[in-house]
C-alpha cells in the first residue's frame, strides 16, 4: 500500500436520517483504539510470566480532531449533538483500509480564536457501544 493523503481520513456524524455528513474543517484527526486486560496469572504460571485471559477486558475508541471552525451545518450539528448530550452514530473513514463505525458521545467541544488569526475548534469522541469495521 500507497501512503495516504491525512486529509483523506474523514470524520463523518449521523445527521439522524442515517446519512453520515463530514465533520467541516478538521485539519487533524487521531483515532485510537484500546484494550484493558484481565491478569490471570496465578502461582502455577509459567516461569511466573503473566498471563492475560483472552476475549476479556473492555474495549474503546477515542476519537480527536481540530480545525478551522466554518460555521457548516455539520458545526450545528455536531454544536446541538453536545449540548443535548446524544449519543450519536459517527463513521471514521481510513483511506485504503476501510471504516470504523459505530455510536460516539462527544466528550469535549473547544473553540479558541487569536487575535491575528482563525477561529479554531477541538473535539473528543469515546466510544458508546459496539464498533463495527467494513474493509475498504
Amino acid at each position: 500500500m500507497t501512503a495516504q493523503k491525512g486529509k483523506d481520513l474523514l470524520v463523518k456524524i449521523d445527521d439522524g436520517t442515517g446519512n453520515f455528513i463530514t465533520v467541516a474543517g478538521l485539519r487533524t484527526r487521531r483515532l485510537s483504539l484500546n484494550a484493558s486486560t484481565v491478569d490471570a496469572t496465578d502461582s502455577e504460571s509459567v516461569g511466573q510470566w503473566r498471563e492475560l485471559l483472552a476475549g476479556a477486558g473492555v474495549r474503546r475508541a477515542s476519537l480527536a480532531g481540530a480545525g478551522i471552525f466554518k460555521d457548516q451545518a455539520s458545526d450545528a450539528l455536531v454544536r446541538q449533538v453536545f449540548f443535548d448530550g446524544l449519543v450519536r452514530n459517527w463513521q471514521i473513514v481510513i483511506p485504503s483500509f476501510g471504516a470504523i463505525s459505530g455510536p460516539f458521545q462527544i466528550s469535549s467541544l473547544d473553540w479558541r480564536g487569536e487575535y491575528t488569526a482563525e477561529v479554531t475548534f477541538d473535539i473528543g469522541l469515546d466510544s458508546a457501544g459496539a464498533l463495527t469495521f467494513t474493509a475498504a
